[in-house]
């Protein structure tokens, strides 16, 4: 029995809404539907000629989109009412970050700002002021730290009687056997012997000035008189001490005896003073390298270990303090004192060059070596120091000049200086004039 109510039918019969009224299901009915016509489908109306730039279908300019505004077809701000799918905001994905930018970005992202060309020259500024800063922080840093390792040992404001001083700076640059700090070994490679206590093995008068630099050697043998004295320990006055070498002087009561003797002996005031000896001259030199030396003639010392054949040849530090020690070869003290200026000018040359000085891997251990074992007066500085090593180089230019003190004779083997030359050559410095006395 059907319990489904009666439900509508047509004249045809066939029920509309309510469904059969039979137990069994209605069967599928065929719906009527619209075909387009293939043929008309396939028909497209005539593309429109494309608009110049700039105008619309009205024939007036287009008006300008502003940021986030569709356009309708026809230019303007139509919109379909339909939803593009822009997120508002600046989410991920196009015209948000990692998306697409510029005018062509979809949903009229904003245009993405042209990147700023490279200002080199400011670049290249800040990178040469830094650089500058980096060199300043480091040249005080070894300012200060070569400055402490000064041995600031001789004070000659106990020099008794000293002379007035003149034009220019003076400097007493003394080379000594010290040996402290040598090892028996050192001693037998750099041929020092093991005599106690120290001897001046070299002297020279350095004298600086505007009209030329001029560096003055003193035979050790010259006959000298030794005056009355204080002694730098005892403070005690001695002497004098009569007639001696001038290398006695420095043996009994050290470097301020040695000036002080300098001083009665030439009227030329010291300024300053400079030693090293036989360890730290041999480091300095194998320091910067060796220092290259013209030896016109060979010439062999036993007792200095020199050994050298003529011609222009790299000496290290052992071979440095054979040639500026050598005297037996020559038969004379003023041959050595020759090859003294001569090998300290060449030193110096070699050393105050950009090739050391800005080179920390030079400059550190040539200062190192040089100062630990270069002893100095109280009053003398970084400054005077460098002043001392440039006029030094000069000489080797050529600017200025380098003599031995005068000599007029000899007496029992000791060396006479020449009085009325000496005379001239001090009143000379004294008036920073250049120098004109021959030593010949």
């Amino acid at each position: 029995m059907n319990e489904w109510p009666q439900g509508r039918s047509d004249a045809d019969g066939e029920r509309y809404g309510r469904g059969s009224g039979s137990a069994e299901p209605e069967g599928a009915r065929a719906m009527p539907y619209v075909r387009r016509d293939p043929a008309r489908a396939r028909q497209r109306p005539p593309a429109e000629p494309p608009l110049p730039p700039g105008l619309s279908p009205h024939g007036g300019p287009v008006p300008r989109q502003r940021d986030g505004e569709r356009l309708g077809q026809d230019g303007y701000g139509a919109d379909d009412g339909y939803n593009t799918g822009q997120v508002y905001g600046r989410g991920a994905g196009p015209g948000g970050p990692g998306g697409p930018q510029g005018p062509g970005a979809p949903g009229g992202a904003r245009p993405a700002r042209p990147r700023r060309p490279v200002n080199w020259k400011k670049r290249i500024t800040i990178g040469l002021v830094s650089f500058v800063a980096f060199l300043l922080v480091v040249s005080v840093a070894t300012y200060f730290w070569a400055d402490s390792k000064l041995n600031r040992d001789v004070d000659l404001s106990k020099v008794i009687e000293r002379p007035e001083g003149g034009a220019g700076t003076n400097y007493l640059i003394v080379g000594s056997d010290s040996r402290e700090g040598m090892s028996d070994e050192d001693k037998k490679k750099l041929h020092t012997g093991t005599v106690e206590g120290k001897r001046t093995d070299s002297m020279m008068i350095l004298h600086v000035g505007e009209n030329g630099n001029t560096m003055i050697s003193l035979p050790r043998d010259s006959n000298v008189k030794i005056p009355s004295f204080v002694g730098s320990e005892s403070g005690k006055t001695r002497g004098p001490l009569g007639e001696k070498k001038l290398n006695a002087a420095y043996s009994i009561d050290g470097p301020q005896l040695l000036v002080r003797t300098v001083e009665y002996n030439t009227g030329l005031r010291i300024d300053h003073y400079a030693e090293i000896g036989f360890g730290g001259f041999a480091e300095i030199v194998d320091a910067v390298g060796g220092v290259e030396m013209d030896i016109p003639k060979a010439f062999k010392d036993k007792k200095s270990g020199a050994d050298f054949e003529a011609g222009k040849q790299t000496l290290n530090g052992e071979e440095a303090l054979a040639f500026v020690r050598t005297r037996y070869a020559f038969g004379s003290d003023l041959e050595r004192t020759k090859n003294q200026q001569k090998f300290l000018a060449a030193l110096a040359s070699q050393t105050a060059t950009p090739g050391t000085i800005l080179n920390p891997f030079k400059l550190y251990p040539t200062l190192g070596a040089g100062l630990d074992t270069l002893v100095v007066d109280k009053d003398m500085g970084l400054m005077d120091l460098a002043e001392m090593f440039w006029a030094m180089k000069g000489i080797t230019g050529g600017d200025g000049k380098s003599m031995n003190m005068p000599i007029s004779g000899e007496i029992n083997g000791n060396l006479i200086w020449d009085a009325p030359k000496v005379k001239q050559l001090v009143e000379q410095l004294n008036n920073d004039e250049k120098v004109t006395v021959s030593d010949k």
